[in-house]
């Protein structure tokens, strides 16, 4: 037995992942070298594919590495729908044409990750929407009610007396049959669609083909420390310019370093497992474990190169409080303007009071001298001269 394969697999099984149904039925076919048809879809609900996304996607990469093919669904008609399964409340029905624009760049998103010259992509609208009642009837006589309502977030929102539409039980029985309409070896998903995964599984038996095994991987949190996710904005999305993106992972708290390490870098789990053992016992500073985990997310998505620039201006600016030399200008709108003014002006507040805090949180400075005042008038002895507000947002002032 080749060993190297092994592990290989061995890793693909176990890295970033939470369960495996039918795991030794799995790990089988993939050391016998027979090329699996492994199913993933992607409902096109925002504009942006995010690194909570990406788990999934660098795991069908493995997969691709080993010869096996690659197929991935967008769900444009499951898009309009909605997927009840990760959502307290109801989510409302899109439209077909916010679907069309949001998955307008989705192969390219895809393609940061993946040679997508060996997917197969497809659309589910290409057979669901062809589905008379008499063929939905017959797959929703495959599960109970009582299955549905079993689980957690479902049953959370009955206990709150929320609506559930019948609409949100019709979701498991489409992406079920995205299992039989591309004949699934595998599919992988996050936690949060275990029943839906696993509906392909009754449903491949229903229409007697041989039920698909399933990998889940964990989901990750966001920059707020909530799971991440498009509704709530915490995002880091692979299409996130490197400054932003490396400034966003650095901003996230320490406890996430070595979790973002295993499921959204490459790097080997010996090398994670001796930076975690460093850190335990204070030979590595988070700090120096952040950013290397940063520069190394960025460099999947933008490459090395600018990767490196990243990481130096994020030193650069923020830990040597330096300020950056391509400074945007903003004209003040008078000839005399209070500080408060000019930051809602240049859209560095959203408001007076929201200036105001920022002020008396001490967010605020000119030319790395702190703004106590928030009532100081900036005139034409300012021009020149740099606002920066927080740790990212700078302009410079003109008049």
């Amino acid at each position: 037995m080749n060993k190297d394969l092994e592990n290989k697999i061995d890793e693909i099984l176990t890295r970033g992942v939470n369960e495996v149904i039918k795991k030794d039925h799995l790990k089988e076919r993939l050391l016998s070298g027979e090329k699996l048809r492994i199913k993933f879809g992607i409902d096109p609900t925002s504009p942006y594919l995010h690194l909570g996304r990406a788990i999934a996607l660098l795991k069908l990469k493995d997969l691709q590495e080993l010869g096996h093919k690659i197929v991935i669904i967008i769900g444009d008609f499951t898009g309009v729908i909605g997927d009840s399964s990760d959502k307290e409340s109801e989510r409302p029905i899109l439209e077909k044409k916010t679907v069309e624009k949001n998955l307008k760049t989705y192969k390219d998103q895809i393609g940061k990750i993946l040679d997508v010259d060996k997917v197969k992509f497809h659309r589910n609208s290409e057979w669901l929407k062809n589905l008379d009642y008499e063929e939905i009837s017959k797959q929703a006589d495959i599960f109970s009610l009582a299955e549905f309502i079993a689980r957690d977030n479902i049953k959370k929102r009955l206990k709150d007396d929320s609506r559930i539409s019948l609409r949100e039980l019709l979701y498991p029985l489409m992406q079920g049959y995205d299992s039989v309409a591309v004949e699934a070896d595998l599919e992988i998903g996050g936690t949060d669609q275990r029943f839906n995964l696993l509906s392909g599984r009754e449903m491949q038996r229903t229409y007697k083909q041989k039920p698909q095994d399933i990998l889940m991987v964990n989901l990750i949190e966001g920059t707020d420390g909530r799971k991440m996710s498009s509704s709530w904005g915490n995002t880091v999305n692979l299409l996130d310019e490197p400054n932003e993106m490396l400034g966003k992972i650095m901003s996230m708290g320490d406890e996430l370093i070595i979790k973002y390490f295993i499921h959204c870098t490459r790097i080997s789990m010996d090398e994670i497992r001796k930076m975690e053992d460093g850190m335990k016992d204070e030979k590595i500073n988070p700090r120096d474990a952040k950013i290397k985990l940063a520069e190394e997310i960025v460099k999947i998505y933008h490459g090395q190169e600018e990767a490196r620039k990243a990481k130096e201006y994020f030193i650069s600016t923020f830990s040597e409080r330096k300020i950056p030399d391509n400074v945007a200008p903003f004209p003040s709108p008078a000839p005399e303007i209070s500080i408060i003014d000019y930051m809602i002006s240049a859209g560095l507040a959203e408001s007076k009071s929201d200036a105001r805090r920022k002020i008396e949180q001490g967010g605020v400075s000119i030319d790395g001298e702190k703004i106590t005042d928030p009532n100081k008038i900036l005139d034409d002895s300012f021009s020149g001269k740099v606002v920066k507000v927080g740790k990212k947002d700078f302009v410079k002032i003109v008049f």
